[in-house]
């Protein structure tokens, strides 16, 4: 049985499930702390790398905070190291986290794009954990450096390392040949991992290039995945889903 997290002078003092439910998930970086969790990150410096504007000492409050109320496990991982896993409660959260993004994407969309929500690190992390090892060519050892325009000088280049079983992200030249340069700025690399234009879109305007072999540029478009509200970035902005609009007009009705 979940318990809340709050304390009864912090509580809603509300019998209601939406206000038990925000009692525990509704506290600050709580929900971005859960979406990392559902994205794979397990262990600490992971975590700590998709919420990279969160001290780490909140991080490991909140941690505390989730497993007390059974949403979070911590268990010992591969060579002793702490990892953290959702527990069935946890994971049942998906959906939720999911609708949330999808609404955000169609409602909010204008405020995605604003300078102060633009963070080169968290969108070269977000790519990192989203590409398709597979899909790099050869199976050898497959280095693409990106350029990004539009951030400080020590925020403008990433490389990721394609290995064998793994991808590594690299905010230092790991020396190796690189095989292909993704050169954009920040905020188009942003509008397309979200799905808001088409790779397509921003070459046609010469606002994203690929310097490499043919068969380096074609497996870009193989193993660079979208956001997994990317779905809902290509649908018109500030228009609700027909079931949705259907389903609030038997209710009101």
């Amino acid at each position: 049985m979940l318990r809340s997290g709050m304390s009864e002078t912090r509580g809603y003092g509300q019998f209601c499930p939406i206000a038990l439910a925000t009692e525990i998930l509704a506290e600050r970086w709580t929900p971005l702390v859960i979406r990392e969790l559902l994205m794979g990150s397990f262990r600490f410096n992971d975590l700590q790398r998709g919420v990279p504007r969160m001290s780490s000492s909140l991080l490991a409050q909140r941690l505390r905070d989730l497993q007390f109320a059974g949403i979070v496990e911590r268990r010992r991982g591969e060579r002793g190291v702490w990892e953290y896993h959702l527990t069935p409660a946890g994971r049942e959260l998906f959906p939720v986290v999911e609708k949330m993004g999808a609404w955000a994407q169609r409602w909010l969309r204008h405020k995605m794009l604003e300078t102060p929500n633009l963070d080169p690190d968290l969108l070269m992390w977000d790519i990192r954990r989203t590409v398709l090892d597979d899909a790099r060519p050869g199976g050898r050892r497959y280095v693409a450096a990106f350029h990004l325009s539009g951030v400080p000088s020590n925020r403008q280049r990433y490389w990721l390392v394609f290995e064998p079983g793994h991808v590594d992200l690299c905010y230092k030249d790991p020396g190796f040949e690189v095989d292909l340069f993704i050169t954009t700025s920040l905020r188009v690399l942003t509008q397309v991992w979200l799905g808001h234009v088409s790779v397509d879109a921003v070459m046609r305007e010469d606002a994203l290039r690929l310097d490499g072999a043919r068969r380096d540029v074609a497996a870009f478009r193989k193993w660079f995945a979208l956001s997994l509200f990317a779905p809902a970035g290509r649908l018109p902005a500030g228009r609700m889903e027909p079931a949705s609009e259907d389903a609030l007009a038997r209710r009101a009705g």
